[in-house]
């Protein structure tokens, strides 16, 4: 895998909570990029269980805690299709060599986002593989053959999920960046289950 130094990782998560396999994959990426960007969005695809402005907030505070000057939250790029981010991104950062980073599991997805032709024009795509999710040669092979450049990151990324989460609510799997804010806020009823 060739970094350049103009390069831009771009990872937009659901954030619905973050949970340590992010913080996992900002921190690996930090040491691989010289600028990543993330946001919180709305995936057309999930049911989400916050509303995007405290999920912008929980991953905030988790950006502010690894606090490394290579990772930047940037929540104007927010938008449920990757290729208007991908759009907004080149606006913002017109000379950088754009890489969309996304994990393992959502590989098979890619094919069926909205013009995906367009986008895979537009930024090469960087996947980091999570346990559980090994990645499916032919998956790589229709991405190529759709235009894709495809790298894999040297990054192993834990099981966690924000979905997982949600159904077992176990502590372990939150940075403590961001209890305080569920806490307070009362989010996903942890509290309350753990009591």
């Amino acid at each position: 895998m060739n970094i350049s130094n103009n390069a831009i990782a771009l990872i937009g998560t659901s954030a619905d909570p973050p949970t340590c396999g992010h913080e996992a994959l900002f921190r690996g990426l930090s040491t691989l990029f010289p600028k990543v960007i993330t946001w919180a969005s709305d995936n057309p695809i999930k049911s989400h269980s916050t509303p995007l402005e405290i999920r912008h907030q929980l991953l905030k505070a988790l950006v502010k805690n690894i606090s490394v000057p290579e990772l930047e939250i940037v929540q104007e790029l927010s938008s449920p299709w990757t290729i208007n981010t991908i759009k907004k991104a080149n606006d913002h950062w017109p000379k950088a060599d754009l890489v969309f980073v996304i994990g393992s599991d959502l590989v098979s997805q890619i094919p069926t986002w909205l013009e995906v032709k367009n986008l895979l024009k537009k930024a090469k795509i960087a996947i980091a593989i999570r346990e559980g999710w090994p990645i499916d040669e032919n998956q790589l092979k229709q991405l190529e053959a759709l235009g894709g450049k495809i790298d894999l990151l040297p990054l192993r990324i834990p099981k966690f999920s924000s979905s997982t989460f949600r159904q077992k609510y176990n502590i372990s799997e939150i940075p403590q960046a961001i209890l305080p804010l569920l806490e307070k806020q009362n989010l996903y009823g942890v509290f309350n289950k753990n009591q």
